[in-house]
């Protein structure tokens, strides 16, 4: 199992960036380099405990489904959402919000996932996946917090 944390500092309330990262367009937008789309599931407006969200975009040269839920929700401080299908044996994101002290948020990311294929996958994972998906995090967090500038 892999595990990885994105810190991101944002110059808005815990209330609204917690709304705008539970919100299914914010979520595309941020992610539009790999062209991601929603394809089932709950597909506009703003994610709640126990919605799905199924997500198609290209990564790595291939096309990729990933049916999310929102598995822990506890408004404005933190959400989990799980896959329920897709790609990975396991993928958990914990999203946390905390008041900085000054008006804005510290957007703390926690990621754990695995691969499928046993030790072929755990390779893939700690040589490639890790990697990428901190950078895939890094670049969805900066076009968040850049909503709000």
């Amino acid at each position: 199992m892999q595990h990885f944390e994105v810190v991101t500092a944002v110059a808005a309330p815990p209330d609204q960036v917690f709304a705008v990262c539970l919100n299914v367009e914010s979520h595309t937008r941020s992610m539009a380099d790999s062209s991601e789309r929603v394809v089932g599931g709950k597909t506009r407006g703003e994610l709640a405990l126990g919605d799905t969200v199924t997500f198609q975009a290209r990564h790595l040269v291939l096309n990729w489904r990933l049916k999310a839920r929102i598995t822990s929700y506890d408004q404005p401080r933190c959400f989990v959402d799980e896959q329920e299908s897709g790609p990975f044996k396991r993928w958990r994101h914990a999203h946390h919000f905390e008041p900085d002290g000054n008006g804005g948020t510290i957007m703390r990311d926690v990621i754990d996932f695995a691969s499928p294929l046993g030790p072929v996958g755990r390779i893939v994972d700690g040589l490639l996946l890790r990697r990428y998906m901190t950078r895939l995090i890094r670049i969805r967090n900066t076009y968040l917090a850049s909503t709000f500038e």
